[in-house]
């Protein structure tokens, strides 16, 4: 529509089916490129991704047309097809049901890439459970507790 301008930034995170922590370091960044390649195919501009062992980390500029469901089932699927076609998981993989999507101001944008981009630094602190939980306490999200994601606690160990 003419006339028509937008600006969004989303951070999504998800993680393999029952927090497993099955990204294995040997094949991380080409997760990464081939999620890359899912997000700018669906029009979004990618800014940051870290994908660990037992979670992924995606902040995009977003395309408004397209719903936020609609393209992480997008990369889920794609990527899920992909990592099982290049064996790359000695056991069987699958994502998670589920993910957060938090939004994110245009003067947040570099603390978010750096924040994205330093997450092996930042798990050897701190799980990804704690991490989680502070994400969506900071964007004052209710969650009930049966609902979260199960936690794998080891997952700062990519040996």
């Amino acid at each position: 529509m003419a006339n028509t301008y937008t600006q969004f930034y989303v951070h999504l995170v998800f993680s393999p089916k029952n927090r497993s922590a099955l990204i294995d370091k040997s094949w991380k960044d080409s997760l990464e490129k081939y999620i890359t390649g899912i997000v700018q195919q669906n029009g979004h501009k990618m800014m940051a991704i870290s994908c660990m062992p037992d979670h992924v980390h995606i902040f995009i500029g977003y395309n408004v047309n397209q719903l936020i469901p609609v393209l992480v089932e997008n990369i889920k699927t794609s990527s899920n097809a992909w990592i099982k076609e290049n064996r790359f998981s000695k056991y069987k993989f699958e994502w998670q049901r589920g993910y957060g999507a938090f939004s994110h101001s245009r003067s947040q944008v570099d603390n978010v890439v750096k924040y994205v981009m330093n997450q092996e630094e930042h798990h050897r602190k701190k799980h990804f459970r704690s991490e989680y939980l502070e994400i969506l306490m900071k964007n004052e999200v209710n969650y009930k507790d049966e609902y979260l994601f199960e936690f794998f606690d080891d997952s700062n160990n990519w040996d």
